[in-house]
């Protein structure tokens, strides 16, 4: 097994160097309430002290953190701000991640945590080394510590440059353990010569060139390779199997059923899918399920458990005093999660597997968002103490928090379990798309009043979204960001016929998509332009300066809309992080063609520009597909575009140009990049598409209704 950047030094926990080590937890456990828990109340942290770092004895450094990179570049991030605290080149850092035996507790890859959370105690980790260096430095050159100062692993005197002592020189051969002080000064942004600026990925070389290991690469000795009986439809249930002719089939190595599981085990992924399309299975099929036709209805009537996400004022006030009362409804689908990479792991038993031997350990390769919480998941299903289970994630091909849930790592050690070998279960696209989980399809329904300047006086946000036992998601970034006197916010979630989940930005896009397109609405019955009507009920700086920055960038010329010239613009906010996009477009019979978007992000201290910057540029397209393409199509009881072929995604002839402006301030602590431009995207979008038809979309993918 490798990594996408293969470490050129192999780190075991007992190796020479000096070590930092802290807990694990950063600030968790989760609270009783809120998404994570209620996402992931399985999860239990382990406090015990973790390695963070260890300057190795050659004078370079390996950091730990148990995020996964799934192309949001995390590895790179973390790389340049140890860098930068150390004093060290960035290729002289290397990052191990998302490996449960060698890195610290964590949670799990999302909701933007990553540079918030992980990379701040990363940098006290990396202070703190270099404190302690100085200290070393301190006694072996016999000089105070003030005079000394850090330079590409090299300690020197500032008074005389030829007292110097390099890190490998201090360290040696010994083992120096520290605990990290979360108090240590961290590097200001004045002194940052990594941090802050441009940089180039330290893994895009492997990415490029074939030489990243994905869990769909993972081999072991005497594997096996899994195909897996899926149901019909949804909700079907097995009755009887007969596997006789597929036992025959040339490479088959074993047929299983074990309870609802099904599965071939063969030589090779196309000897076993060939023989499991032999099995003759029967099924008892669900007679009552709803198409994506009905989903407005389903919305409006199973809403239930209202949450009050946002409330001031008096409404029926904020009413009476309204000159317009503006009322209307937006319908968003589900949505395809539809990463690059369909899931995989690969399952290994060592020593006795029944799982009832406290001997029996189990190691899973799985491109799972969370390897701890996979863990804990696998250590509940079979019984057995979580230190018994090693998970490994691989690079992984996309995320966008769809594998957060990772059944394939339970499919694949219940079968090696019964094999007695180890197992790959690599999902195909089609079982990706139909298996996975989906966006929350939402119906909201938005009553305002204003004067006629446009001056918001009452607001009433009602969203109901299918995210069933999970009503968290529907709950992110509903509160409005406008001054308005008088409002009520109330998410409720609904019934939901397809399994949701997470998704870039969860509930946050959707919201905004009905929040931002009603402001335009309320431009548009006043006669004002869009731009000057937000400003008129913004008085949060931040929001402001993302507006008026996105506006200036794109080159925004006042008008009332419809202007006939395909402009639009929206703002947001998520994970802390402020953000505005305008948009260029062309319509053209049934397509239309995004000509350029301009985006400003406000994340507080950015580390990374060119890192936030392709976070912004991914969320743009990811953002262009929701409003123009993407909506799953399902009807009794299947997925009807479960494929590339039927499920559109934006290609590189979509792809328009993207600005960004990057306008945080540096002595703001930093907050996510990696979601909040998606929620502005959508609905500026739609926008601009009614800025040159005049004709409004209040329902998603606008492409299905030109």
């Amino acid at each position: 097994m490798t990594s996408l950047t293969p470490p050129s030094h192999d780190i075991s926990s007992d190796a020479p160097g000096l070590w930092i080590q802290g807990g694990a937890a950063l600030g968790f456990p989760p609270p009783q309430s809120g998404y994570a828990r209620g996402a992931y109340g399985n999860i239990t942290p382990d406090y015990g002290p973790s390695p963070w770092l260890v300057v190795r004895p050659d004078g370079g450094v390996t950091a730990f953190a148990g995020k996964v990179e799934y192309g949001q570049g995390i590895r790179w991030g973390l790389a340049v701000e140890v860098a930068d605290e150390l004093r060290l080149p960035l290729d002289a850092v290397e990052v191990v991640l998302g490996d449960t035996e060698r890195t610290p507790w964590d949670m799990g890859t999302f909701g933007s945590q990553s540079t918030f959370r992980t990379g701040l105690q990363l940098r006290k980790a990396a202070a703190t080394a270099r404190q302690t260096l100085l200290d070393l430095a301190s006694s072996h050159l016999d000089l105070p510590v003030s005079d000394l100062f850090c330079a590409n692993g090299v300690i020197r005197s500032r008074s005389d440059a030829s007292h110097a002592v390099s890190y490998a020189d201090l360290i040696g051969s010994e083992r120096i353990i520290h605990d990290l002080d979360e108090d240590v000064p961290l590097t200001p942004e004045s002194e940052f010569t990594v941090m802050g600026h441009d940089s180039a990925r330290i893994d895009a070389i492997a990415r490029v060139t074939g030489q990243a290991t994905f869990s769909q690469d993972v081999q072991r000795p005497d594997m096996v390779f899994a195909s897996i009986l899926r149901p019909p439809t949804y909700g079907a249930k097995l009755d009887s199997v007969d596997t006789a002719i597929a036992e025959q089939m040339p490479g088959v190595v074993q047929v299983i059923h074990d309870g609802s599981l099904v599965a071939v085990l063969a030589d090779s992924d196309e000897q076993a899918e060939s023989a499991l399309a032999l099995i003759r299975a029967d099924w008892t099929e669900r007679d009552d399920h709803v198409s994506r036709w009905d989903l407005p209805t389903l919305l409006d009537e199973s809403a239930h458990e209202p949450v009050t996400t946002q409330e001031a004022g008096d409404l029926d006030e904020g009413f009476r005093a309204a000159e317009h009362i503006l009322e209307s409804t937006y319908f968003i689908p589900y949505v395809s999660i539809a990463p690059m990479e369909p899931r995989a792991a690969v399952a290994e038993w060592d020593g006795p597997s029944d799982g009832g031997s406290d001997s029996s350990q189990l190691t899973v390769w799985a491109g799972t968002q969370r390897p701890f919480g996979t863990r804990a998941e696998l250590a509940e299903h079979f019984e057995i103490d979580e230190s018994r289970i090693h998970v490994i994630a691989p690079e992984i091909g996309g995320g966008f928090g769809g594998k957060s849930i990772y059944r394939p790592a339970i499919e694949a050690a219940r079968l090696a379990r019964i094999a007695q070998r180890p197992v790959r279960v690599a999902y195909t696209r089609d079982e990706e798309m139909v298996w996975s989980t989906f966006r929350p399809a939402a119906l909201i329904k938005i009553r305002s009043g204003f004067d006629a300047q446009g001056t918001l006086l009452a607001w009433d946000y009602h969203a109901a979204h299918t995210t069933a036992d999970r009503p968290m998601i529907g709950q992110r970034g509903s509160e409005t960001p406008y001054d308005v006197p008088h409002n009520r916010v109330v998410v409720a979630a609904a019934t939901s016929p397809l399994r949701p989940g997470s998704y870039r930005s969860l509930g946050g896009s959707v919201n905004h998509f009905a929040r931002e397109v009603h402001m335009d609405e309320i431009a548009a019955t006043v006669g004002a332009d869009p731009v000057e009507l937000r400003l008129r009920n913004l008085s949060h700086p931040r929001f402001r300066a993302v507006l008026e920055s996105a506006a200036d960038q794109f080159g925004w010329q006042p008008a009332p809309q419809p202007s006939k010239r395909g402009v639009g613009v929206a703002l947001g906010l998520d994970v802390g992080s402020y953000v505005a996009a305008c948009v260029e477009l062309d319509v053209q019979g049934k397509e239309v063609h995004v000509r350029r978007v301009s985006a400003s992000l406000d994340c507080g201290l950015t580390v990374n520009p060119s890192g936030a910057r392709n976070q912004v540029e991914g969320s743009v397209v990811m953002g262009l597909g929701t409003a123009l393409y993407e909506g799953a199509d399902f009807e009794a009881g299947r997925l009807l575009n479960g494929s590339f072929a039927r499920y559109r995604v934006p290609r590189s002839n979509n792809i328009p140009r993207i600005d960004v402006s990057l306008v945080g301030d540096p002595d703001v602590p930093s907050t996510g990049a990696g979601e909040p431009a998606i929620v502005a995207v959508a609905p500026a979008i739609a926008n601009a598409v009614f800025d040159q038809t005049g004709v409004r979309h209040r329902e998603l993918p606008i492409q299905r209704f030109l």
